[in-house]
């Protein structure tokens, strides 16, 4: 026909076929509309009458005419939306809008026609019902994109829409009905020829595709689509069950989730930005709920066509753990922020355990391999970002809401380096193992190796700073027992961690968890110890009784072997670090247990090596409150016999003739029993104070530094036993012992080792209230307690202030004197400006010593704030360098016991010195004679001074090591 009689064509063949009334007729007629140009006739309203014939009769040509009307209204829906508003344009677009409407519902009924007829056989008829349903669905995706662009039309368009989706979904299920799929599995790959069974997965495939393309397009267009947001993914998903599993062979299945994690990000993306630019707007639960609902659809759907197809969820493992790691990390930001508060909750409530679901099917699934799961497990929790070096990228710590959005802009190539998701794995770790019990044994193996990490992750100052500030929400229990509780974030990993334990205690998990537990019993980071100790303790309190004796029995033999009197008094040892385990051990276990370790370890005998273990499990805190009656006055009876055998000895056995660091350690032993068990001891009388002033003339009168650092020590142990025991402030020589306090510390001049015995008279002069002092100007010993109290307030180093207020504000609060201000002195550390460090005041002091006062009596309440924050992962910064330190100390250790030395190369043979050497010794020791002078006229605070003798010491050392080989004149080779 010519082109331009396609509009007369048309009426002149619809006219025939309502007046005729042959079928034949009708079918020869339909075939001639297959014919006509339809791109050329500008309405087709009266198309829709076309439903009048038999379908069964005219299918192809319906089918033809269906695919042209769909591409006549896709071409000119696009030239629609460009025209120009005028009125013609108006009358002639309201016009297009009802025929795209007549054009879809003729679609929709052709396809609900399709579902009544068995038309999957011949091959031209189902090429076209290809084609027909992609150019059906085109056409309703352009429409559904361009929705919100028409305001008058757009609510019935988009119901004709749903329905035609629906038509479309329903159409694939009806056909996957009819192919016996058991048949076609049967039939080689290579054999197979076209039949129904490749029809339905291709129309399948093109419906998948295309509704994952309307689904991302209603996602967009916000509320008015929700409707076909709903149909078409759930037909997406409905979709995906086709097929009796050969829709894997065709559909990209791994695109469709990668889609919706998409949506996920891109919608919780949008909201961080939204939010960061309001940041003082708090934001309510229906707006958070607006929010959120839609990702966690998002999400659902994901997990369902996750637990459909695991292999090509895992073909996309990093995807999804991106996905998974981001929602993780967006929760703990949003705890944050107070006006953030209720979308934390509310992302806890919906998306949590949803988001949680993803990683869990893949780690479940019977489909992926095991080491498939561990390497999901490996790029979960990483260790790629942790690093000795510094990093540029802002952490966690510091992360603020301009940076919160940053989380979403993360790729899976950066994802591993990515500082910002460190916080979200930790508590994504956190979720998997409270829900520990859901998985498989070999899974829970890998997890229990992935506790090194944990601790690990923890030594970075981000994680640590958030650990100890955050409280995050957790859903506790399930079904309608439900809620929602606010728990601190490292609560809740020791509960984790304690909830695993439980899991895994009858399983092959369980010997990976026992020596993670061994290998970081001796931590150095305070943390990481802190939580290895109460997952010991968790044992020691639920295990079988045999179990628990024989972990303590073994930890006390290894005690034996560590005990030395060079170690028991560094606080960092070996030795002082297993006692404080062991203690806080006892503190779980039962009294025959403590009673057991007391006997085995310490009142066997009086040797040498009972008194180093009494000394080390005392002062690290042993539970002497739990032992039996008996054996606790035993303990003290004998304690209190060998201190005082002791002083009685001291002037007749000096420390200068004591080779051993153990001299005088009764006087530690009764110090370290009082601080662990405080008492009133009658038996310590006025020969305690006799014994104090006589360790400070031995210190005054003494010129080995040694041998003064050891008197300090015992100084400080003695003011400890002194401040325990009240009474001895009422005897008459208490005054003498205050003067010759003054005498050391105030008249004796500077020594950089006085700082050790400063906690002990801290502790001396917060018990002075139980003695009367005069306020007068003459009293000798009121002008040294004043004296002393000034020296300790003018201490700068935080330590030392905190020791100085705590004992002056129990005193003060105590005291019957009235002329407090003769304590404090003009120049108090807390007197100068905190910006400069100049302009003492003493009224600033009294303030601050105020606050001082009340946060020391205030219920702590602890809230996230970027000044908390900063201030914690400072702290974090010094502790991970500590830890690192530790670490390649350790390991060069190591490295030496395992170095592989010849014996038949090694020699004796010595080597002559350089010229030279003995003159460059000679040069260092007037340097250091210099530098000794030098430093006893310059005008510095105790902590500078205490930090420079301890490196003066230190190049001391080194220098009389020299001196040593230049006495020898040569070297071994």
């Amino acid at each position: 026909m010519a082109k331009g009689n396609s509009s007369n064509d048309l009426q002149k063949i619809m006219e025939e076929i309502r007046s005729s009334e042959i079928v034949e007729d009708r079918i020869r007629l339909f075939t001639e509309l297959g014919n006509i140009d339809l791109t050329e006739i500008p309405d087709l309203a009266s198309l829709v009458d076309c439903l009048i014939f038999d379908l069964s009769r005219c299918l192809p040509q319906i089918l033809t005419l269906g695919i042209k009307a769909s591409v006549w209204c896709g071409k000119h829906l696009k030239m629609t939306l460009l025209s120009t508003q005028d009125s013609q344009e108006d009358e002639h677009s309201s016009l297009f809008y009802q025929l795209l409407q007549d054009v879809l519902s003729f679609s929709a009924s052709t396809l609900s026609g399709l579902m009544m007829l068995q038309v999957f056989g011949e091959k031209a008829l189902m090429d076209t019902v290809e084609k027909f349903i992609l150019e059906v669905l085109i056409l309703t995706k352009d429409s559904v994109s361009d929705v919100k662009k028409n305001e008058s039309f757009g609510a019935e368009i988009l119901k004709i829409t749903h329905i035609v989706i629906d038509a479309v979904i329903k159409l694939c299920k009806v056909s996957d009905e009819w192919v016996n799929w058991e048949i076609f599995d049967e039939k080689p790959l290579s054999l197979r020829k076209p039949d129904s069974g490749d029809y339905v997965i291709n129309i399948t495939n093109c419906a998948i595709e295309k509704l994952s393309q309307i689904g991302v397009i209603a996602a967009n267009n916000g509320g008015n689509s929700v409707n076909i947001l709903n149909v078409s993914w759930k037909g997406v998903v409905s979709l995906l069950q086709n097929g009796g599993g050969n829709l894997a062979e065709k559909v990209k299945i791994a695109n469709v989730v990668v889609t919706l994690l998409t949506l996920v990000t891109e919608h919780l993306k949008c909201a961080a930005e939204a939010w960061c630019s309001s940041q003082k707007e708090t934001i309510s639960v229906p707006e958070a709920k607006r929010i959120f609902v839609p990702v966690k659809f998002f999400l659902i759907n994901a997990v369902k066509i996750c637990s459909f197809y695991p292999c090509q969820a895992y073909a996309i493992y990093r995807e999804i753990i991106l996905c998974v790691l981001m929602v993780s990390t967006f929760r703990i930001e949003l705890n944050k922020k107070i006006p953030l508060k209720s979308a934390c909750t509310v992302i806890t409530e919906l998306l949590e355990q949803t988001s949680l679901d993803l990683v869990i099917f893949l780690l479940n699934s019977d489909k992926v391999k095991l080491e498939q799961k561990l390497e999901v497990l490996e790029c979960l929790f990483t260790n790629e970002v942790n690093s000795h070096s510094s990093v540029d990228n802002p952490t966690v710590g510091v992360c603020s809401l301009t940076t919160m959005s940053d989380i979403f802009s993360i790729s899976c190539e950066g994802m591993g380096r990515a500082r910002i998701l460190i916080i979200g794995r930790v508590a994504l770790f956190i979720s998997l193992l409270r829900v520990s019990l859901e998985l498989d044994e070999d899974v829970k193996v890998g997890i229990a190796k992935k506790l090194q990490w944990c601790l690990d992750t923890l030594v970075e100052e981000d994680v640590y700073s958030n650990m100890l500030i955050l409280q995050i929400p957790l859903i506790s229990g399930s079904g309608k027992t439900a809620q929602l509780v606010w728990q601190p974030l490292f609560t809740s990993l020791l509960n984790a961690i304690k909830t695993f334990m439980i899991v895994i205690s009858s399983s092959k998990a369980w010997p990976e968890l026992e020596s993670f537990l061994l290998e970081d019993m001796f931590h150095p980071h305070f943390l990481c110890w802190e939580i290895v100790m109460e997952c010991w303790c968790f044992v020691l309190r639920y295990a079988e009784t045999e179990f628990a004796t024989n972990i303590i029995g073994k930890l006390c033999s290894l005690l034996k072997l560590l005990a030395s009197s060079d170690s028991v008094l560094l606080p960092n040892s070996s030795l002082r670090k297993l006692a404080r385990s062991i203690c806080v051990l006892l503190t779980h276990g039962t009294q025959a247990m403590i009673n057991q370790v007391y006997v085995s370890l310490i009142d066997d005998d009086r040797s040498q090596l009972s008194s180093i273990l009494c000394l080390a499990l005392f002062i690290e805190g042993f539970p002497l409150k739990l032992l039996s009656d008996e054996l606790r006055h035993t303990a003290l009876k004998r304690i209190i016999s060998d201190y005082f055998e002791f002083i009685e000895s001291f002037q007749e056995a000096p420390l200068v003739a004591h080779a051993s660091g153990l001299f005088g350690i009764p006087v530690f032993i009764l110090s370290a029993y009082l601080q662990s068990l405080p008492t009133s001891l009658s038996d310590i009388d006025a020969r305690t104070l006799k014994f104090m002033v006589s360790i400070g003339l031995n210190y005054r009168n003494s010129a080995d530094e040694k041998v003064k650092e050891h008197y300090l020590r015992l100084l400080g142990e003695i003011l400890g036993i002194i401040a325990s025991v009240k009474y001895l402030y009422t005897s008459h020589d208490i005054e003498e012992a205050i003067l010759e306090l003054q005498n050391i510390f105030i008249s004796a001049g500077l020594d950089a080792q006085l700082y050790k015995c400063k906690p002990g008279l801290a502790q001396f002069m917060a018990g002075l209230i139980h003695m009367e002092i005069s306020e007068k100007d003459d009293d000798a010993k009121s002008c040294a307690v004043w004296e002393l109290y000034h020296m300790l307030l003018k201490e700068r180093h935080w330590a030392f202030i905190h020791l100085a207020l705590t004992a002056f504000g129990y005193f003060a609060a105590r005291t019957k004197c009235n002329q407090l201000w003769r304590f404090v002195p003009d120049d108090a550390a807390l007197s100068y400006d905190a910006v400069s460090g100049e302009k003492a005041n003493k009224d600033r002091f009294m303030h601050d010593f105020k606050a001082f006062l009340e946060k020391e009596m205030a219920l702590l309440t602890i809230e996230p704030c970027p000044k908390k924050l900063e201030l914690l992962g400072r702290e974090g910064r010094l502790l991970k360098e500590m830890v690192h330190k530790i670490s390649d100390i350790a390991g060069d250790e190591m490295g030496c016991e395992t170095m592989d030395i010849d014996d038949n190369q090694q020699s004796n043979k010595k080597r002559k010195l350089p010229d030279g050497f003995n003159r460059g010794v000679d040069l260092l020791k007037s340097g250091l004679k210099v530098i000794r002078e030098g430093l006893s006229q310059w005008q510095l605070n105790q902590f500078e001074i205490n930090e420079l003798h301890t490196q003066f010491s230190q190049l001391e050392d080194v220098i009389i090591h020299l001196e040593k080989l230049a006495g020898s004149n040569e070297v071994s080779a």
